[in-house]
């Protein structure tokens, strides 16, 4: 019944398009409808996972399916997709009443049908592909996700900088996808089935095992946006509406994450270098991810780059569930594959929050650019109330849901650097320090981000005018603030989705304890009371003396005019040390005009964040790549008779091949 539900929730999800693309241009009863069947199928979904959880089966469907080579539709509902079906059902439901006020029909005629049409159809194909259990299957929802994000991306498609944006993740994704085919086609070729199983000991030799752990690893790291593998990510969700963004980032990108731990769970007898191999990824992805972002003056590449650094603290945790795997540590594949999906979850909650909250900044200004803001608490008090908890749980701080996924990984990681292995030991070493640095600079960037944003002056005529976003976003912003705070200060309501997920991924615990009882999680719940009661005292009492002590100047060290933005930080000021500590990561391109005459009329100094890696090495490679491409064009002649050659051809090989290849039996 549970599979069932989810099935429906996919289907009621995809087809909520319909009826904004059956509706009037600017009828903003159809976008209401096709919200409506985003949040049904949403409840719909959730309420199948909460049924799973009551469960003692993982419930299995196979019906038979024409399509060639005998594949049944295959489909199942286990603790690992039940976990990331969360995400994808509460986000999409959210953002659809988000949309209402963020991107209204009547305001947006010429593309508000595509949106809300492959709005939907991204959020059912997410849902399938995590119950689908056969290669033709996942890679049918897979597709149908990689275009609807790709239709998604180009929303504002009369800007250049989105269609260039839109183009990279096209080409990206379908690299991607060429890597799941290769995987599929040896995974096929090795067991004689596109359905899925876990491979037994001895049935593979090692280099077959490898193969497919890098086909794995390459396939679905594009789309998790590891790095160096996240050449498409910035653009991409800096360039879509905000509420897509927030799917696009908060979830899309998990599907990634899900493939890497669905198939790593499936290969037997991993060697330690992959899960160190996890782990440097992790710490890469994580470094040089948060110092991209300090550098950046566009919000929402802020959080795409977040999001990378996000990424790579999951791959941190799967890393050391691998290395607890190989070497026999199963209370290390508790604490590393727990905080990783834990994290997860809870990224699945306060990026989006984040997203959400950009979005409104946005809505209320008509800028992304940070620079150009500031001030804006006192105009967007609901907004900042929300983008503050989110900024307080991505860093990871006590009373918020992020610190507990970090908790646990530490906890992990610590175990590991007490190992008697050497080469252990060194691996948990160098993990545990690196998470205290992503740590500390991701801290750096949301107080840059938060001050540049909401506190001090407002900075320009737009931050002046800004004004409070509409209520159908803000109730979505504040509704998942709670729900990061309710995680943070009860930890314990996402135990049994947890608990069902482990017991997926690496089966057989024995009489090892359990996650909770592991990592100090209800303890961290119980000081995040203690600290937000303490909080409330001292805000109250704050309140109480600044009402009797009433209101002054401050001292304006000699200036007439010490609220003038001309005063104030910005965020490049903010950041500029730490970008110019991790230079390797992110670099200043700088243009400045310089004063000639006697008595200049003007100065202008303005700097760019770039990224050596994306910009510098990987950029260039896919312009040199694509430019040599470009001559096999000749090939498409628009002639219908050449293109039946080709396929004459291209039959005449596919049979001779059959024919010439040995066959088995008599």
């Amino acid at each position: 019944m549970s599979l069932l539900l989810v099935l429906a929730a996919a289907l009621v999800c995809g087809a909520s398009g319909v009826p904004a693309l059956l509706g009037g241009r600017g009828s903003n009863r159809a976008q209401r409808l096709a919200a409506l069947m985003s949040v049904a199928g949403a409840m719909i979904g959730i309420t199948g996972v909460v049924k799973y959880l009551g469960e003692a089966v993982d419930p299995v469907l196979s019906l038979e399916w024409r399509i060639p080579l005998g594949v049944s539709f295959s489909a199942a509902l286990d603790g690992l997709s039940a976990l990331f079906l969360v995400p994808v059902f509460l986000v999409s439901g959210l953002g659809a009443v988000y949309g209402l006020g963020y991107w209204p029909q009547a305001d947006s005629p010429q593309n508000g049908r595509k949106l809300r049409a492959f709005y939907g159809l991204l959020a059912g194909s997410m849902a399938l592909l995590l119950v689908a259990r056969s290669s033709v299957l996942f890679l049918a929802a897979w597709e149908a996700m990689a275009l609807a994000a790709y239709f998604l991306v180009a929303t504002d498609d009369r800007q250049a900088s989105v269609r260039q944006a839109a183009w990279i993740y096209l080409v990206a994704t379908h690299v991607g996808t060429t890597g799941l085919l290769a995987l599929f086609a040896f995974l096929y070729s090795l067991s004689g089935s596109f359905e899925w199983g876990a491979i037994a000991t001895g049935s593979i030799t090692p280099w077959q095992a490898t193969s497919l752990f890098l086909l794995t690893l390459v396939g679905f790291g594009l789309k998790a946006g590891v790095m160096p593998f996240h050449v498409w990510l910035p653009s991409a969700h800096a360039s879509a509406p905000s509420h897509v963004s927030a799917l696009l980032s908060g979830v899309m990108i998990k599907m990634g994450v899900y493939g890497i731990l669905r198939f790593s769970g499936y290969l037997p007898d991993p060697p330690l270098w992959w899960g160190a191999l996890l782990i440097v990824l992790g710490l890469l992805s994580g470094l040089m991810g948060v110092a991209a972002a300090i550098g950046q003056r566009d919000l929402k590449r802020i959080l795409a780059y977040s999001s990378i650094e996000n990424v790579g603290i999951i791959l941190l945790g799967v890393g050391l569930a691998l290395v607890g795997r190989t070497v026999g540590a199963r209370e290390w594949v508790v604490l590393g594959l727990g905080g990783a999906l834990l994290h997860v979850l809870n990224h699945g909650l306060f990026k989006p929050l984040l997203f959400f909250g950009a979005g409104a900044v946005i809505h209320g200004t008509h800028t992304r650019d940070v620079e150009a803001l500031g001030g804006l608490a006192r105009r967007m008090p609901l907004t900042f109330l929300g983008f503050l908890a989110g900024a307080w749980a991505i860093c990871g701080l006590p009373a918020f849901n992020g610190f507990l996924s970090e908790l646990t990984i530490y906890m992990g990681l610590f175990r590991a650097a007490l190992s008697p292995s050497t080469a252990v030991c060194v691996l948990g070493v160098l993990a545990a320090a690196g998470l205290a640095m992503i740590g500390a600079l991701a801290v750096a960037c949301f107080v840059r981000a938060l001050g540049a944003l909401f506190l001090g002056t407002a900075r320009s005529e737009k931050a002046i005018h800004a004004a409070e976003a509409p209520v159908s976003m803000t109730s979505v912003i504040l509704l998942l603030a709670l729900a990061c705070l309710a995680i943070g200060v009860a930890p314990w309501t996402a135990a049994p989705l947890l608990e069902r997920a482990l017991a997926s991924w690496s089966p057989g615990g024995g009489d090892v304890p359990g996650l909770f009882e592991l990592a100090p999680l209800g303890e961290a719940g119980l000081i995040a009371h203690v600290l937000l009661a303490a909080a409330a005292i001292c805000g109250l009492i704050l309140v109480s003396r600044s009402r009797a002590a009433g209101s002054a100047g401050t001292w304006d060290c000699g200036y007439a005019d010490p609220t003038s933005p001309r005063l104030e930080y910005t965020a490049s000021s903010l950041g500029e040390m730490l970008v110019g500590i991790f230079a390797w990561a992110v670099r200043l391109k700088e243009s400045r005009l310089r004063p000639r005459e006697v008595f200049p009329a003007r100065d202008r100094y303005e700097s760019r964040a770039t990224e050596p890696l994306l910009d510098g090495l990987l950029t260039p490679f896919f312009h040199r790549w694509a430019d040599r491409f470009s001559r096999l064009r000749i090939l498409q002649r628009g002639n219908v008779q050449v293109y039946l050659v080709y396929i004459l051809v291209t039959l005449v090989i596919v049979i001779a091949w059959a024919m010439l290849s040995p066959r088995e039996g008599p």
